[in-house]
């Protein structure tokens, strides 16, 4: 396990600033109002620099996952309370930069090699695709459970009278 430095510190909150700007960037696509764009960046920023820092610390990249966007879950909810806005406003930004595109990419490659037919590769091309894939779906679960729990938690409806 590696001890927290500078070098590692200034990784981690690089990585969130970044975070935070394409979260900023997503929710102007998505026609976020302008007042909730600084919670858009909060959220994804903190929740991604967490994700990283696990990772740094030796965590796998699932269970920082889940761990990062369980904070951005819950950032979320308070967000939401506080400009009076709905969660998902601040969620969907904040988790985009957390999606697995490289696994995903990995799989479609492996996939494509294996459709090829070369008999040499195919063992090979067939565990690099499923390994990819099935980390492909435990992130995408991770984050999805990660920013459903706070809300699961915390949030009731109220009784039928």
């Amino acid at each position: 396990m590696n001890v927290l430095n500078i070098n590692m510190l200034g990784f981690v909150i690089q990585d969130g600033i970044w975070s935070a700007v394409a979260a900023v960037c997503f929710g102007v696509l998505f026609n976020v109002p302008r007042r909730l764009l600084p919670g858009c960046a909060l959220a994804a920023g903190l929740g991604h620099a967490l994700r990283t820092l696990l990772m740094q610390l030796g965590l796998d990249i699932e269970l920082s996952t889940l761990v990062g966007s369980t904070l951005v879950g819950f950032i979320s909810v308070f967000l939401s309370l506080r400009w009076h806005a709905p969660i998902p406003v601040f969620t969907l930004c904040a988790a985009v930069t957390m999606v697995p595109g490289s696994f995903a990419y990995r799989t479609m490659l492996g996939v494509i090699e294996l459709s090829q037919g070369n008999a040499d590769t195919a063992n090979a091309a067939l565990i690099a695709a499923s390994s990819n894939a099935v980390r492909t779906a435990l992130i995408l679960g991770a984050i999805a459970l990660g920013i459903a729990a706070p809300a699961l938690l915390f949030q009731r409806e109220k009784p039928v009278a």
